[in-house]
Order: structure tokens, then C-alpha cells, then sequence
């Protein structure tokens, strides 16, 4: 898409963004002034530069590169990264209600924040040498990189340790061989958090650079679903990294692991303001709409689908409240976070059908959101760990045995 037909997008605010936020349980009672101060910044910039331009975006199949810096400024690229290297020292409150705007606006932007912030930042931040926080974490808290997370392959995904992209020793250097598929942020990464077995069969995390022989990034087309991000492979032939680019401080799955439960975090307050728009773009519908002589807001069956969206929508909001409260005294256990991320999506997906009805057949235009968040979410539903997998890691924790082996 060419620059000019977003400025023309963005000049017109066509879309007229007017949303304000569902609340019904008072919630905001819980948050400080800093966290509700934060919340309004990112949604007065969802209203003015993503509502306008992302309904075509979706339609042409384009990821709005243009935005990163922007969102670098916002400070949505890892949060929770000390200042010194970038970030903005905020906690996981902040970084939920940051992602809960920002998949307001739609799930595949607020998938680029994840993958940068939690996938790629947070390895480096937690695992990486000083020199490896110092020359990748301001750029990318900046947005003037995309970063990428390589973990699930062609043939392992919801079981990562049977990956098969390994590396071998060559002096100063390692030789990587493999690819990784469906890896969000890939096309137009500069670097790749890359797990791979080492020579002994370990999971070891290395950054690959763009650039480095043999590593190309090719994208998946023909999407459905986050039709705005830019998702595709990352190939390794013979790519020599040198050893300086390995993370030094973790050995074995708990690397990706730990990682992929910041990331679902992030989701389980994501998806609420995918299920905020639904609710209230059917809401507006039923009350402007007229059949029968009167809006369909006043019969029945449209009241149950608004009434049980809106409940639902805040159990997810305190659910995820109370998750961010435990991630902050660093009490949150991997099940918990499984359970939010669980419920919160299916949630989301629910309300997102519930509320596509409520529009009839113009719920499948591009002139309302709902269709868009609809296929957006079944994508959501299957990735960060898919919905029957955190069934069975809460399934594991209730009753000690473990279903996957």
C-alpha cells in the first residue's frame, strides 16, 4: 500500500472512533491514575492512527510498518524492560491495558507488540549478556526494529522439544540448520530470537541478524485471519552465527517457555478489547437499527446476546485484573496464566459470533469491525499454546498427571 492512501486515510478519520471504554464493575477503581493516564494515551492513538486506516489494511492484506515508530513512542514495545535499556520500567498492569487497547483497534497490531515485547525483548532482557541488552533493547523499544521469535516448526508446534533445528560448533562461530513457520513479525524482522538444539540436544535461544548468509525470511500469504501482520518463515542454510549471538543465561525449554507465558499474559487482556469493540459496534447497531417498527434493541434475543456479552467481558476483566496484580508480586504460575488466556480468548470468539448476528448480514462487511476481529480471534485461539493444549496444562496441574505423554 502506497504511503499516500494511508495519509489519505488517516486526514479523512472517516471511521469516527468515539469508543470510551466498558466498565460495568467499576474496574477502574482498581487502577492507579498513572495506569488509567497510560490506557487513555493508547487509546487516543488507536482512535486517531489505527481505526482509520485498519479496516483496508485488512483488506489488502497490508501490515502498517509505518506505525512502529509511533508505537515505539507510545512506549507498547516492552513496557516492563528497565529504562536504561529503552524501556519504560512499567508493570504487567500497564502492559495489559496497553495490549487491550491496541487489539482493540485489532489483533494483529496488538500481535506485533507481543512478539516484540515479550518474545523478543524479554528473552534478551532476561537471558541476553549486557552487551546484547545494550545494543538490541533500545532499538527495539524504539521500534526502529522488528524483532521475531522463532520457536514452532513445520512439524513441532504445540510439542516444541521435538524441534529439529540445531546448530553445530565452528570455532568462534556455530553453523544453524532448520526453518520455523508461522512466526509473526518475520518479513520484516531485522533480528530472530531463534531456539535450536546445540550439540549436546539442548534448547539453546540465538539472535539471528538479517543479513546473515544463508537466513531468509519468506512470507505466508493467502491469510484469512491477521490479514494486517506480517507473518512468515524463518529459514536457516548453513547460517555461521557467532557464539557472542547466543543468549548466555538459559539452557533448555524454560527459555521459549517463560517467554511464551508473558506473551499469553498479554493476550488474555489483548482479547478483551477485541470483545469491547464487538460489543459495543453491536450495541450502537441494535439501537439504531429499526424492524418491525422499532429498534431490535428492545426485543428479547438481542438483549440476551448484549446482556451475556457484557457479563462475560467483565469476568474477563477481572480475571486478567487479578492475574496482573500476581504477575506484578511475581506469583502468577504458568496454569494461571493458561486459564486467563483460555477463557479470555474463547470469550472473545463468543462474543465476537454473538455480536456478528446482531448485525445480520451486514456483520460480514468491511464497513463494521466485527467479521474482521471474528477471523482475527480464531488465529488468537490457536497460537501462544492452543486452546485444548491449556486444557491439559490446567488438566496436568488439577489432578498431577501429565495428558501429552
Amino acid at each position: 500500500m502506497k504511503l499516500s492512501k494511508l495519509e489519505e486515510l488517516w486526514q479523512s478519520q472517516s471511521t469516527h472512533d468515539t469508543f470510551r471504554g466498558v466498565d460495568f464493575f467499576g474496574i477502574d477503581d482498581l487502577l492507579s491514575t498513572e495506569h488509567k493516564q497510560i490506557r487513555e494515551s493508547v487509546r487516543n492513538w488507536v482512535k486517531k492512527r489505527l481505526s482509520p486506516i485498519i479496516e483496508t489494511c485488512a483488506q489488502e492484506g497490508y501490515f502498517p510498518k509505518e506505525l512502529l515508530p509511533e508505537m515505539g513512542e507510545l512506549g507498547v514495545f516492552g513496557p516492563h524492560i528497565a529504562t536504561e535499556y529503552g524501556g519504560s520500567g512499567a508493570d504487567y498492569l500497564t502492559y495489559g491495558l496497553m495490549m487491550q487497547e491496541i487489539e482493540r483497534g485489532d489483533s494483529g497490531i496488538r500481535s506485533a507488540a507481543s512478539v516484540q515485547g515479550s518474545l523478543v525483548m524479554h528473552p534478551i532482557y532476561l537471558y541476553g549478556s549486557e552487551e546484547q541488552k545494550k545494543t538490541y533493547l533500545p532499538r527495539l523499544a524504539s521500534g526502529e526494529w522488528l524483532g521475531a521469535f522463532g520457536l514452532t516448526e513445520p512439524d513441532h508446534g504445540s510439542n516444541p522439544g521435538g524441534m529439529t533445528t540445531h546448530f553445530t560448533d565452528d570455532g568462534d562461530s556455530v553453523i544453524l540448520n532448520g526453518s520455523k513457520t508461522w512466526i509473526s513479525n518475520a518479513p520484516l524482522c531485522q533480528i530472530a530470537i531463534v531456539w535450536a538444539k546445540n550439540p549436546q540436544g539442548k534448547v539453546q535461544g540465538l539472535i539471528v541478524e538479517r543479513g546473515m548468509e544463508g537466513f531468509s525470511t519468506p512470507e505466508i500469504g493467502n491469510k484469512w485471519s491477521l490479514r494486517a501482520s506480517a507473518t512468515g518463515e524463518l529459514v536457516f542454510q548453513d547460517v555461521r552465527v557467532p557464539k557472542k549471538n547466543i543468549l548466555p543465561d538459559v539452557i533448555g525449554l524454560k527459555g521459549p517457555l517463560s517467554c511464551l507465558n508473558s506473551a499469553r499474559y498479554g493476550i488474555c487482556w489483548g482479547v478483551i478489547g477485541a470483545a469491547m469493540d464487538c460489543y459495543e459496534t453491536a450495541k450502537k447497531y441494535a439501537l439504531e437499527r429499526n424492524q418491525f417498527g422499532k429498534p431490535i434493541a428492545s426485543f428479547q434475543l438481542q438483549q440476551k446476546k448484549l446482556s451475556e456479552s457484557l457479563t462475560e467481558i467483565t469476568k474477563a476483566q477481572l480475571l486478567s485484573w487479578r492475574l496482573g496484580v500476581l504477575m506484578n508480586e511475581g506469583k502468577a504460575t504458568p496454569s494461571q496464566i493458561s486459564m486467563a488466556k483460555r477463557n479470555n480468548v474463547e470469550m472473545a470468539l463468543n462474543i465476537a459470533r454473538e455480536c456478528r448476528q446482531i448485525l445480520g448480514g451486514n456483520g460480514i462487511s468491511g464497513n463494521y469491525p466485527i467479521m474482521r476481529h471474528m477471523a482475527n480471534l480464531e488465529s488468537v485461539i490457536t497460537y501462544e499454546g492452543t486452546h485444548d493444549i491449556h486444557l491439559l496444562i490446567l488438566g496436568m496441574e488439577i489432578t498431577g498427571l501429565n495428558a501429552f505423554e
